[in-house]
């Protein structure tokens, strides 16, 4: 009888341990709900509004490759998504179109990679009925331009070039982004609007794009980081490292976003 009595405690430790571990190993299963390593989770991304055609493909492409994984996009202009990083909203991953504002956000991002770099066009009219042929044209009084406001990095990098031809443009509107820029021309609302290249390239039915020589020009980067109060921080640091990979490069390069 003592032997089966040791027998059946024996039984009874190795059932116990059994047991642990098992739930030791469910732990491991939801580590990314408390920032652990898990590559699941629901991500957040807060990226520049010129990123919004090039970031829908990507993330497609990300969710495919990675599942279990669903990245969401917030796009603005980088000014306002700054505001939301400081106001604390939410999110996982911050991309902003200038490391100005990315740089104002130590504090809150993890170390930050460019990911990309774009360039300025004049935008118009489809057959450009005012026959713009370079920055200088828009001084004209007659002629109605739209600039993204100064807090805006498109609407810093225009008016950058502008002062450094010593062009005096009155802009009849200061947009939040990029893209609102676009629509006032798209719509017929301004004769032409400093956007970026990648912009113009998604309205050429409505739109055409002067181009802006390379030595009057500006290059706009587009660092990418973690959110330091990122609750999957696992999986947001794979996304981060994901967008330098060959194919994430491929589908900003096909977009018209350059090398970083």
């Amino acid at each position: 009888m003592s032997l089966l009595r040791t027998g059946r405690r024996a039984g009874a430790v190795l059932t116990a341990v059994a047991l642990l571990g098992s739930l030791a190993a469910c732990g491991d299963d939801n580590t990314e709900q408390t920032g652990g390593s898990s590559d699941t989770a629901n991500l957040t991304v807060l990226a520049a509004s010129s990123l919004t055609d090039a970031f829908r493909t990507a993330g497609a492409a990300y969710e495919k490759d990675h599942p279990g994984t669903k990245v969401t996009f917030s796009f603005a202009g980088s000014q306002e998504l700054a505001a939301q990083v400081k106001q604390g909203a939410p999110a996982d991953v911050l991309v902003t179109a200038d490391t100005k504002t990315m740089d104002g956000l130590r504090a809150d991002t993890g170390t930050a990679t460019v990911i990309a770099r774009n360039r300025l066009v004049i935008a118009v009219g489809a057959g450009n009925p005012k026959k713009i042929e370079g920055l200088e044209d828009l001084a004209d009084s007659r002629t109605k331009v739209v600039l993204a406001a100064p807090e805006v990095p498109v609407g810093r990098y225009s008016r950058q070039v502008l002062a450094d031809r010593n062009i005096t443009v009155k802009p009849v509107s200061d947009e939040p982004n990029v893209r609102a820029v676009l629509s006032k021309v798209e719509l017929g609302e301004a004769d032409a609007g400093i956007v970026y290249k990648t912009d113009a390239a998604t309205a050429t039915d409505k739109t055409d794009a002067i181009t802006i020589p390379a030595d009057q020009n500006a290059i706009a980067s587009y660092p990418a980081a973690t959110l330091k109060e990122s609750q999957h921080s696992t999986a947001a640091t794979a996304f981060v490292k994901w967008l330098s990979s060959p194919q994430a490069q491929q589908i900003l390069r096909g977009a018209g976003f350059e090398k970083p």
